[in-house]
């Protein structure tokens, strides 16, 4: 299928976005002042320091990035402010190996080639300052405006490619995604901060950030956001020609967030509430189009409390409890006649806790091991008519997992590093599993570091995959025989310093897929089921440039190059760009004010019925330190180009392709007390 929306003319966009690179290099070059003049914390500006710098995630421990067991990838607080990322979809989009799609609802996330039709993130481990935020009846990671913390609480995001279920378990298939917040000491005093943009966004926020004399920090956050949202076209409902086709005021948005963090001593705390109502313009699930009643509205709660201490100089443990709560409610639309609300609903409630030890007591070894156990005590999934109210689903359960864990980081020589790494986590549902990770790191210079990589995962399939069951349009057959997916990954890395100020990293991966869940359309009734692919492959090689410049300026450029296929038949998985193509530049052009430019490139993806044609993307970024004491401001462009693309749909969806919003805008002002 031909996309009338995407014409792609790749010599003359690039050749924009080419200038718009020179244009900022130049200003960088003239009169700007150093980045640390400006008051710009860019942690890790020179590249020394990049690599030098530690990482959590990878380890559950901190270690340098080039001795971490993956091609681990970082995003700051400065990133997110040089760019204008409004959510954690925006900042996961511009990591390297990472795509998205967007069906007007939700937010998925690609990596290495994967995006399966009707998967929730659920191949993605999320993690808040360590805590999993995957929820206990779809296991889905909400990236979107959903999730659960303000993108301008965040600190850093790490990213850990590859499978981390030797130290992580369930849902740690292509990768870790641990968001990392910021403390109280890092927003003192009060602040505001309000945002106006295009389609009526808005958004405000008030914080409150302390550290006293006691060592008690504290962060009390509050946010806002509101957006009427655009009025879109889909030709497949103007039908006959010139009848409609317009979703009215049906892409609207509403969402409220509060987050507290405290610690003291040896003991933190975090409480988090987030709240969402989105219209769902693309009638999807066969509803009927352009009825202000559709929408989906998601809550999320979690609490954790965590304890550390030191045992003796070489060993350090550390617990933490949680709790976590995610509610759904979707009302669809259906003219039976008469016209309907269907109601469509989940209640997930889940506890749990986890115990660790760090210790360096043997020589040359570096030592975590583990255990955690969680509680799903309710994973209950519910449809019902509203008037006459008629029930469909009351699916009630529950279920629990644990796991434990060792790794050890053997220093073999002064050069050469093992980290070995295995997990057995049991289920109720699927029985035990056990996950090696392995890992050779060789120093072959002070310069260059190689990676050897080997790992597999797991992830079981959840509660709505297999429980689910709805007749009628847009409904799911249930599927309780569904196996657990398995993950093998080989890997190679190698992270290289060119010179004082510029690092390239490259690695080529080959993943092995089995039992493969996938949504699809039975043929004999017409309804949607999960079932188990065979196997599936993958491989690929992904390069990634970084360079920053004494006088301010940095840049990031990566690109992609991956193939899927379904072992079976040979044949090109959906939703899988060949290519992909991002560059990230920031630098200082006058006084306080700093330019971020952001472009992308994302090849032809298969959909369901055709394909999506490629597109480059560009986001334009002004922002300041300080224009006033106290006073910060910007402004953003995205698809400064005003391009037009899609995204492929699933198949909920009447349209099997989704258009992606043009040119919008938004200016940004804070305020500290």
């Amino acid at each position: 299928m031909q996309n009338r929306f995407a014409s792609f003319r790749p010599g003359f966009h690039r050749r924009r976005i080419a200038i718009l690179c020179a244009c900022l290099a130049a200003l960088s070059g003239g009169e700007a002042v150093h980045a640390a003049d400006l008051g710009i914390d860019l942690p890790a500006l020179p590249i020394e320091r990049l690599l030098t710098l530690e990482v959590y995630s990878a380890s559950k421990f901190s270690q340098k990035i080039t001795e971490a067991p993956s091609a681990v990838s970082v995003v700051t607080a400065a990133d997110i402010k040089a760019y204008g990322w409004r959510t954690l979809a925006d900042i996961l989009r511009s990591m390297r190996g990472l795509y998205l799609n967007y069906d007007r609802n939700y937010d998925y996330l690609g990596a290495r080639g994967f995006l399966r039709p009707g998967d929730y993130n659920t191949r993605f481990l999320l993690l808040v300052d360590g805590n999993r935020i995957n929820d206990g009846v779809y296991d889905q990671a909400p990236i979107g405006t959903e999730f659960i913390v303000d993108v301008d609480l965040i600190e850093r995001v790490e990213f850990v490619p590859g499978p981390g279920s030797s130290i992580y378990g369930a849902n740690a298939f292509f990768g870790v995604i641990n968001v990392l917040t910021k403390r109280g000491s890092d927003l003192p005093g009060s602040r505001v901060a309000v945002e106006g943009g295009s389609h009526g966004e808005r958004k405000l926020r008030a914080s409150y950030g302390m550290r006293n004399a006691e060592g008690l920090d504290l962060l009390i956050s509050a946010t806002s956001y509101r957006e009427r949202g655009a009025d879109l076209y889909y030709p497949e409902f103007d039908n006959p020609p010139g009848s409609g086709g317009i979703a009215t005021h049906r892409d609207h948005d509403r969402a409220d967030r509060v987050f507290l963090k405290g610690a003291i001593g040896p003991l933190t705390m975090s409480i988090a509430h987030a709240e969402r109502t989105k219209g769902v313009p693309t009638a999807s699930f066969s509803q009927v189009f352009n009825d202000p009643r559709s929408h989906t509205v998601d809550v999320q709660s979690m609490v954790n409390v965590g304890y550390r201490t030191r045992l003796d100089s070489d060993s350090e443990l550390s617990s933490h409890l949680y709790w976590g709560r995610y509610d759904y409610d979707g009302d669809y639309l259906y003219d039976l006649p008469p016209v309907l609300i269907n109601r469509d609903g989940s209640r997930s409630r889940w506890w749990g806790g986890e115990t660790k030890l760090i210790t360096t007591r043997f020589a040359g070894h570096k030592t975590v091991a583990g255990a955690e156990y969680r509680r799903d005590y309710r994973r209950g999934q519910f449809n019902f008519d509203v008037d006459p109210f008629v029930f469909n689903l009351d699916d009630r359960r529950a279920g629990s997992r644990s796991g434990v864990y060792v790794q050890d980081e053997m220093t073999l020589s002064k050069d050469l590093l093992l980290n070995a790494g295995m997990r057995y986590d049991w289920s109720d549902s699927h029985g035990g599993t056990f996950n090696p990770r392995l890992a050779l790191i060789r120093k072959l210079t002070p310069a260059t570091t190689v990676k050897a990589l080997y790992g597999k995962a797991f992830r079981e399939p959840n509660a709505f995959e297999m429980y689910y069951a709805m007749a009628g349009a847009g409904g799911q057959r249930a599927n309780p025989d569904l196996k657990a997916e398995r993950i093998r990954t080989l890997e190679l890395a190698a992270e290289h310093q060119l010179a004082a100020d510029t690092r390239v990293i490259a690695s080529a991966f080959r993943n092995t897929v089995s039992n493969l869940i996938s949504q699809a359309v039975d043929p004999t009734d017409g309804l949607l089921i999960y079932g188990n692919l065979s196997r599936a492959t993958a491989h690929g090689v992904e390069a990634e440039l970084e360079r920053a410049w004494a006088r301010g300026a940095r840049m990031r450029a990566s690109y992609s190059w991956q193939r899927t296929n379904d072992s079976a038949t040979g044949a090109k998985l959906p939703n899988t760009p060949r290519h992909l193509a991002k560059l990230n530049l920031s630098a200082p052009v006058y006084r306080s004010w700093r330019a971020g430019l952001e472009a992308q490139y994302v090849a032809r993806r298969n959909s369901l019925q055709g394909y999506a044609e490629a597109f480059w993307l560009a986001n334009l970024t002004l922002s300041s330190v300080r224009i006033a004491p106290g006073l910060e401001l910007s402004a953003s462009i995205y698809n400064l180009f005003d391009r037009q693309y899609v995204d492929p749909g699933a198949a909920e969806h009447v349209q099997d392709l989704i258009r992606q919003n043009g040119r919008t805008m938004r200016i940004r002002l804070s305020y500290a007390f």
